[in-house]
C-alpha cells in the first residue's frame, strides 16, 4: 500500500537496539529493542514497510518504518480483572466505614 505526500501515517522506529539498554533493566527487558512509533504527515510517498518521513503536529521531523496509512486513536485498559474488583470494594468500605458488597455497581 502506497502512503502519499501530507497523509496521516505512523511510523515505527528502533531507539535502542538488543545489547543497547540500560544494565539495571530486567532480563526480559534487556532481550528486547526499545521501539517507538510515532503519527505524522507523510513529507513523501512511501511504501507500507519502507523507509520514511513523517512531519509530527507539532513540527518535528521523524523517521521511521512506514506501518500504517491513516491510523486512529486506539487504547483499553485491558480485560475484566476480577482481583481489581475485590480490591475496588475494600477500598470503598475503608473509605466510607461501611459494610459493601460487590455486584451493585457503583
Amino acid at each position: 500500500m502506497q502512503g502519499k505526500v501530507g497523509q496521516w501515517v505512523q511510523i515505527r522506529n528502533t531507539v535502542l537496539h538488543v545489547g543497547e539498554r540500560a544494565a539495571q533493566i530486567p532480563e526480559e527487558t534487556q532481550a528486547t529493542p526499545l521501539m517507538m512509533w510515532v503519527k505524522g504527515y507523510l513529507v513523501i510517498d512511501a511504501e507500507v514497510g519502507k523507509e520514511c518521513t513523517v512531519t509530527t503536529p507539532t513540527g518535528r521531523e521523524v523517521q521511521g518504518i512506514l506501518e500504517e496509512i491513516e491510523p486512529g486513536y486506539i487504547h483499553d485498559f485491558g480485560g475484566y480483572v476480577p482481583e481489581l474488583d475485590v480490591v475496588r470494594w475494600q477500598v470503598k468500605e475503608m473509605l466510607t466505614g461501611a459494610s459493601l458488597k460487590g455486584g451493585t455497581g457503583g
